[in-house]
């Protein structure tokens, strides 16, 4: 498998400062075509297609208010004292990040695509939007004179085609013609089994600027991993919301499907999103969590301390669906607990070997299928509640921690319960925002509950 040459250039826009100048870029590309999105509760991208010429005639456009508010299978959830319908639905104005501005290299006309921000009608951003839940977690550090750096990690599954829920997932057939059996973990011929797959991801990367930094085989059957390269967290929140659906139509093109549910076949290992965070000073750029001569500063374990006492608070968002919750199993490698440790692949709070320049915290809590922005947002808000009070972490649990008691929710909905009984992460969230959004996952939950399982028919039917 080869990897396209990083130097080469990239068919994207950062830092546009004016409308002709995307203009410009899409002429000489020949692209007709705009995908205009913004990023749901769930991750999904909502919008328009539409001509360039007319995307450039009017370059904001208006979306219904709903968008915002649905579930993942498209319900609603019922209004209540926190959460509000827009009766009426009204329009939510969408303005383009020009910076954002890329192509759509899977299309099979000259496409391109651009990520807006949600604006209610008065001009104030909307407050339950993903992208700005995440730009005012930003500011606020922004207030202390710091810049958060993160890089996220991400894992995968490759499965066959299925298109009967009812029949499990299954891994897909490579070069070889044969399925996947047994571990493969960090095996250069198992991701060589998919050569032409990869092929197609790392073009399809270069060409929208996604800066891939590392592509590893997982443990399981088909399960991989894609490291995305540190950086601002906004620009990485873009680059997952648009990298998910970069692999999800690179799949297609090979007769598979990608799937980042959490844990999506039975016997095999979950799938995480893990983040490595740090904090730099805003007007030097050095690591806020190293003094000067290389030790841990109080800052580091105020927001470990923060991470330590509120990731458990915010669950609902790290593990966003009942699925999610069924990664969350003793004695693999997902860690159940919040506790922290030098290079612990056991504690829910990594923190890796690295010289005092690059020092981070990896959490390791979240789920592969949670929405890039908002899970970003919370583990930041964490930490940022922690500096503010600035709390003491307990201290290292360096052994293993397989044996440690669940530190995390073990279901969405103690989990919605927990969000929504935090006040200090409603004062940063606010209190639409974590109303809408658990009154969506309170939903969500009654929809699950109306399917009858296979477990059920299986050892209910005739035994009860």
């Amino acid at each position: 498998m080869t990897r396209p040459d990083s130097s080469g250039t990239q068919d994207m826009l950062r830092g546009v400062p004016n409308i002709q100048l995307a203009r410009q870029w899409l002429a000489e590309r020949q692209i007709e075509d705009l995908e205009c999105m913004t990023c749901d509760q769930a991750g999904v991208a909502r919008g328009k297609l539409m001509p360039a010429e007319k995307f450039f005639n009017a370059p904001d456009m208006n979306i219904p208010s709903s968008v915002l508010t649905q579930t993942i299978t498209g319900d609603y959830a019922d209004d209540d004292d926190n959460f509000q319908h827009d009766p009426i639905d009204s329009d939510l104005i969408l303005k383009p990040d020009l910076s954002t501005l890329t192509v759509v290299p899977w299309a099979n006309d000259p496409t391109g695509q651009i990520i807006h921000d949600a604006y209610y009608k008065n001009g104030d951003p909307v407050d339950i939007s993903p992208r700005n839940v995440l730009k005012k977690v930003l500011s606020e550090y922004d207030t202390l004179g710091l810049r958060p750096v993160i890089a996220p990690e991400l894992e995968f599954y490759l499965v066959k085609p299925n298109t009967d829920p009812d029949y499990p997932l299954e891994p897909p057939v490579g070069r070889s013609g044969r399925s996947e059996s047994g571990r493969q973990l960090y095996s250069i011929s198992a991701v060589n089994e998919f050569d032409d797959l990869f092929d197609d991801i790392y073009d399809y990367s270069e060409a929208q600027g996604l800066e891939i930094d590392t592509l590893v085989h997982e443990e399981g059957a088909g399960q991989m991993e894609i490291n995305l390269r540190h950086g601002d967290p906004l620009t990485l929140a873009d680059q997952v919301f648009l990298f998910k659906r970069t692999i999800r139509e690179a799949a297609l093109r090979h007769n598979m499907y990608a799937t980042f549910m959490a844990k999506p076949i039975e016997g095999e290992p979950a799938s995480s999103m893990h983040i490595h965070q740090s904090l730099v000073h805003a007007d030097t750029g050095n690591n806020a969590f190293s003094d000067a001569v290389g030790a841990p500063t109080d800052l580091f374990y105020n927001f470990l301390a923060g991470q330590n006492k509120f990731l458990p608070d915010v669950m609902c968002i790290m593990a966003p669906y009942v699925n999610s919750y069924r990664r969350l199993a003793r004695n693999t490698e997902v860690a159940v607990n919040v506790n922290w440790g030098n290079d612990n692949r056991t504690v829910g709070l990594r923190i890796p070997m690295a010289g005092p320049e690059a020092r981070r915290v990896e959490n390791r809590i979240p789920c592969s299928d949670a929405n890039p922005y908002l899970a970003i947002a919370s583990s930041l808000a964490c930490g940022l509640i922690g500096i503010k009070k600035r709390l003491t972490p307990p201290p290292a649990h360096n052994s293993s921690g397989e044996d440690l008691p669940y530190g995390v929710p073990r279901g969405l909905l103690e989990a919605v319960d927990r969000f929504q009984k935090c006040p200090e992460l409603t004062e940063i969230f606010g209190s639409r925002f974590v109303g809408t959004y658990c009154a969506i996952k309170l939903q969500e939950y009654e929809t699950f509950m109306a399917v009858i399982s296979p477990w059920e028919r299986e050892y209910l039917l005739l035994n009860v």
